[in-house]
């Protein structure tokens, strides 16, 4: 035997054991759910590594090439060599692209755990195998169906001898003999050539159409001629009363030895639809930037004094969001959309009361005093992390219950990473490139096939919907343009900062000027975005394009002059520093691009003013109030009514402050109806007072009094007089005012001591909130600390458990953990203090769980040992009546 054979690994653990701190780092990335907790030694974590909720997990993050080159080992003989996984992925043709990509995959498979031992024997990890391979409940991707060795396991041998005579071969004295010989004439080719170059047309046609999957068909009790050709020479099995099978020997014959119809090495490029200057996107997507803000503002000013009510099952009514969305001027999705991104940013939230109600957070205050471009940092970040998907508000659940905006059961973990992907492949386009939506979409399948092609934690996708990752994908595609992320379809410089991307390169020529762009998997821009590492590659970061020799690196695309660039591959939101200084970095490029606001207004006279761009708070604040907003867009109309000035009056203006308040901001002078208006209201504000009676109208006027009395909207006010300038209500003083108002009069509040009271807006705000937290999806990826730690823990495990011991006392049964006496146990520490030996001992800590630790003693007194436990990399000390037993360590 070789010294190759003797060093090759016989179980998974052995292939774990050989493995160097970096290669353990980095299936410990990649599949995060096997550090947790952390494994004791080898063994433990590849048992782990095969348990089927991991291997799913994992298979789920394979790209479709690792993919398929995992359904290829399923369906290969256990173990499988090197050449046999490339016939079954390149054909009898030998195809050089997928020859090329095919050392990338199996690196991946390895290093995710998923595929282990030597090129001369590989093996799919045994739970893996049993997912992928094919068997009638669960057909495999391939389409292949079961070996002839499957397929004839129930046959009787007199048939099996009878197939094997029918089919040219000598009779045999077994089954077994039988069975290998139909296989071997199936694997021949030129042989199994020769057998089906005699069958009939019909029969080859029927062939033809089970080559490719599925492999089942049904066939009569009296099957046709042909039928009874390729039964007689076990070119079809029965496999139940009915049903035949292809075997898996003979598709492969029919296919040319490929596993796969299309075999996909590579990803899809991600091409450009349209190129734009990159200074036109950038000023494109700042103007939505700030159009997000004021949108953001003015839903909160709606709800500043206590917002819509939250539903008894949470969330907001269809009735409030068609309120909410009338009130913003857009439709109900895209106000479902900025309710939820409030909401996720920590700017709104119940106020928890008895009659609970949305309402704005004191975080919302501290909001409004930031400058603008560090408010929209918030609000992106804010965007980028949530799990809350506002795409889904109006669909159903799986009760079939209507989800609802702010409510439960719009939590997507899978949200967040889509939203970076799509991002950091339009990242990957040169400057100011607007990329093909389904070119993007094709690049997410491509990455994530089982993703894709799965329900995905959905509840009850409908038959005909796209998957939900498609949808999450189109999804961030739009709200990256609403957020101005995006501009024009392109992402813009702030959008690149805020992701932690390099700057892009400017190129010249537009995508349809530029050579190879798009039409080829190794130049122009698609080229670039081929090259951003995958999500299915494990944690390389690094797509099969990037194998060395590969066509994708050495072909004649790289020779055209077409500007080329890397991003990070980055799936998960930046760690806090790195995404303050990306923060920082993205304002610092937004602020110059954002309009300066105006300390002015234009004044009509139409009792109209325009504001030709944002304007100061101070002043918006105080036109809000004076004024009605009557439209919007670059340039803001406000229309001055009476209850308008009213309202400003109420809020302790006097005429000659709104006068002043005018001529200081009015780039034109103040029209003449516009000081009318002013002044007539002003001289008729406060001529009513309004008290508490339960209410209580007074006025010097009697003649006044006396035409409300006699005005017959005033019935429902029920007022009666008590002294010529004085009428009572039964009504509180609110209600009498409103109805008051609603006649055409302007009454006044006045307190118990008779002054008039000033009604400000009432800034109504919940308790301090936190902002909703994301929904992990899966086990959150180990840092570097963590992996260092569990590692050392790991090997240090596995070498208490495998180092060679000499046993002192009786061992337990199957050669576990030795017992010893306290004597023995005593006896054998004092003697490796003086010889400076490690021992291997049991230890049961103080809440009684057992562990064994190899350890160096350094001195032993009270009852105690001190020693150097190269399990924990420290020194420790043990009580002696916790240790178990005790073995000195074999001298090899």
């Amino acid at each position: 035997m070789s010294p190759e054979a003797h060093s090759a690994p016989r179980s998974l653990a052995e292939a774990l054991r050989a493995r160097d701190d970096s290669s353990l780092a980095a299936l410990l990335r990649s599949r995060p759910d096997l550090v947790t907790p952390v494994p004791t030694d080898l063994t433990q974590l590849a048992t782990r590594a095969g348990t089927r909720a991991s291997v799913l997990r994992a298979l789920e993050r394979l790209d479709r090439f690792a993919l398929q080159t995992a359904e290829a080992l399923a369906v290969a003989p256990d173990p499988a060599s090197y050449d046999t996984l490339l016939g079954l992925m390149a054909g009898d043709a030998g195809d050089p692209v997928v020859a090329g990509a095919l050392p990338r995959a199996l690196h991946t498979l390895r290093e995710q755990a998923l595929v282990w031992g030597g090129d001369d024997r590989l093996r799919l990890v045994r739970t893996a195998r049993e997912v992928l391979a094919p068997s009638p409940q669960h057909p495999s991707p391939t389409g292949l169906g079961p070996t002839v060795q499957e397929a004839t396991s129930g046959m009787s041998p007199g048939r099996i001898q009878e197939i094997v005579t029918t089919a040219g071969l000598p009779s045999t004295h077994d089954s077994v003999s039988a069975v290998a010989a139909l296989t071997a004439l199936f694997t021949h080719r030129k042989k199994l050539a020769r057998l089906l170059a005699q069958a009939p047309e019909a029969a080859r046609e029927v062939l033809s159409r089970l080559v490719w999957g599925p492999p089942y068909g049904q066939v009569t009790a009296d099957p046709a001629a042909h039928l009874r050709w390729l039964l007689d020479r076990g070119l079809l099995l029965p496999t139940a009363p009915g049903t035949v099978v292809l075997p898996r020997e003979v598709a492969l014959h029919l296919r040319a030895g490929r596993a796969h119809r299309v075999t996909e090495p590579l990803p899809p490029a991600v091409v450009p639809a349209a190129t734009h200057s990159p200074r036109v996107v950038d000023a494109t997507a700042a103007g939505q930037a700030y159009t997000a803000l004021a949108t953001v503002e003015e839903l909160l000013k709606e709800w500043d004094e206590g917002g819509p009510a939250v539903l008894r099952a949470g969330g907001l009514s269809v009735r409030d969001l068609k309120r909410t969305a009338v009130a913003l001027d857009v439709s109900e999705p895209v106000a479902a959309f900025w309710v939820e991104l409030a909401y996720a940013a920590g700017l709104i939230a119940s106020d928890g009361e008895a009659d609970e109600r949305y309402a704005a957070t004191p975080a919302y205050d501290e909001w409004l005093e930031q400058p603008p471009a560090e408010r929209w940092v918030r609000l992106a970040q804010a965007w980028l992390a949530a799990t809350r998907t506002p795409g889904l508000v109006g669909g159903r659940d799986a009760k079939d219950r209507t989800l609802s905006a702010l409510g439960p059961g719009l939590d997507r973990s899978a949200a967040p990473e889509v939203r970076h992907r799509v991002l950091s492949l339009l990242a990957g386009l040169a400057a100011g490139a607007a990329p093909d939506t389904e070119s993007v979409l094709a690049r997410l399948r491509w990455e994530r096939p089982l993703r894709g092609g799965r329900r995905d934690g959905e509840e009850g996708r409908r038959e005909g919907e796209e998957d939900l990752r498609t949808r999450l994908a189109r999804w961030t595609l739009s709200e990256a343009e609403l957020l101005g992320l995006t501009g024009r379809g392109a992402l813009s410089s702030q959008g690149r900062a805020l992701l932690g991307a390099p700057p892009a390169a400017h190129s010249g020529s537009s995508a349809a000027e530029a050579p190879g762009t798009g039409s080829s998997p190794a130049g122009g821009p698609g080229a670039a975005a081929t090259q951003v590492g995958t999500t299915g590659t494990g944690a390389s970061g690094h797509s099969a394009a990037d194998a060395p020799g590969h066509p994708a690196t050495e072909g004649p695309g790289d020779k055209l002059p077409v500007h080329r660039h890397r991003i990070p591959d980055r799936l998960v939101p930046l760690s806090g520093p790195e995404q303050a200084v990306a923060g920082a970095e993205a304002a610092r490029l937004l602020a110059p691009l954002l309009p300066e606001p105006l300390d002015h207004v234009l004044l009509q006279a139409d009792l109209t003013a325009v504001a030709p761009g944002p304007l100061r708070r101070p002043l918006a604040d105080m036109l809000g109030v004076l004024a009605d907003v009557e439209s919007k867009g670059g340039a803001t109309v406000y229309r001055f009514t009476p209850a308008s000035v009213r309202r400003a009056l109420d809020a302790g203006r006097t005429a000659a402050d709104l006068h002043a308040f005018l001529t200081e901001h009015s780039r034109t002078p103040v029209p003449q109806p516009l000081a009318y208006l002013i002044d007539d209201v002003a001289r008729r504000h406060g001529h009513l007072r309004v008290g508490a009676a339960s209410a209580y109208v007074r006025c010097d006027d009697d003649a006044l009094l006396n035409e409300i009395l006699a005005d017959k909207r005033a019935a429902a006010l029920r007022l009666r007089r008590l002294a010529p300038t004085v009428l009572a209500a039964p009504t509180d003083p609110a209600t009498l005012l409103e109805g008051l108002r609603a006649m055409g009069y302007a009454p006044a509040a006045e307190s118990a001591e008779g002054d008039v009271l000033i009604a400000r807006a009432h800034a109504h705000r919940s308790p301090p909130r936190a902002a909703p937290e994301p929904v992990p999806d899966g086990p959150p990826v180990p840092d570097a600390t963590l992996l260092t730690a569990a590692i050392r823990a790991i090997r240090a495990g596995d070498l208490a458990a495998t180092t060679p011991r000499k046993p002192v006392g009786e061992p337990l049964a199957g050669g576990e953990l030795p017992r010893t006496s306290s004597a023995e146990t005593l006896a054998t520490v004092q003697a490796a203090v003086l010889t400076g030996d490690s021992l291997w001992i049991g230890y049961v800590n103080a809440e009684g769980a057992a562990s064994q630790r190899v350890i160096s003693p350094v001195r032993v007194e009270g009852g105690f040992v001190t020693a150097y436990d190269h399990t924990a990399d420290e020194i420790r000390t043990y009580p002696l009546h916790r240790i178990t037993g005790v073995a000195e360590l074999a001298e090899d």
